[in-house]
């Protein structure tokens, strides 16, 4: 928690996660930073009601990105958490879900290394729980799935090293969460199928998780690239594997709407 009865005599960094989308599933800690912040650096995921909690005065930087589409590059948000918090800043820099899964925080966290500047990692709740939530469903059940993998469907185009080999990561037993992977997921169902994977499989398109505007879709591995269509343009976080077919069918009263495809 941070202490507001005595500025910092440095500069200080929080990288708080905001959970999935609902503004009340940010963690206590996340919001006591928000609470103590003179700079809050944000994303596009991130629930603008949570700027709510910071005080009066609080400077906001919206750097969204999303779909190719970004107001800021990484390079930017390095040097403005740089730049602040060399000024002495309290700086909050808010993430969409939990900073450690496919948030960029190991670049951020090595320019502040560089920097000599202290920092705070805030954990949060990630899209793949919240999504599995939504749908009333584990993702790993006993005697159907006793691994979670969290992947990407959409690399980086200047990754070193070898790319996903998705049929490895797309087995018996194992929950598949992907996310950022809507546009890809068409190609890559086939894929799965053309190694062998049953075009039955089970999978689940959640799209904007735990908020009122939650839409679950779902079908299999044969009528993914339907799905993917249907959820184009919406932030949305993928479930592969047989537990996918397990949704509580009570699920509907946590207000999101089902559309399913044959």
């Amino acid at each position: 928690m941070i202490n507001t009865d005595q500025p910092l005599r440095t500069g200080h960094v929080w990288l708080v996660g905001a959970g999935p989308g609902a503004a009340d599933l940010i963690t206590l800690r996340g919001r006591n930073a928000l609470a103590g912040a003179e700079i809050v650096i944000h994303d596009d995921l991130a629930n603008r009601e949570l700027l709510a909690h910071c005080p009066p005065g609080c400077e906001f930087l919206y750097v969204g990105k999303r779909a190719g589409c970004h107001s800021a590059t990484q390079q930017e948000i390095n040097r403005l958490l740089v730049l602040h918090a060399r000024a002495g800043r309290r700086v909050v820099r808010l993430k969409g879900g939990d900073p450690a899964v496919f948030g960029r925080l190991g670049e951020e966290t090595a320019v502040l290394r560089a920097a000599g500047i202290p920092y705070e990692i805030v954990p949060g709740v990630t899209a793949a729980c919240a999504a599995a939530a939504s749908a009333g469903i584990s993702l790993t059940q006993r005697g159907l799935a006793s691994a979670a993998v969290l992947a990407t469907g959409h690399e980086c185009a200047g990754k070193t090293g070898p790319a996903l080999d998705w049929e490895a990561l797309a087995q018996p037993g194992t929950t598949l969460c992907v996310y950022m992977g809507t546009r890809s997921l068409g190609p890559l169902a086939s894929r799965l199928i053309a190694h062998g994977h049953s075009s039955d499989t089970p999978l689940l398109v959640i799209s904007n998780a735990s908020l009122p505007t939650q839409v679950i879709r779902s079908g299999t591995l044969e009528t993914a690239g339907e799905l993917a269509d249907d959820a184009q343009g919406t932030p949305s976080l993928i479930l592969i594997g047989e537990v996918a077919a397990q949704g509580a069918p009570s699920a509907a009263a946590n207000h999101f709407t089902a559309v399913t495809h044959a």
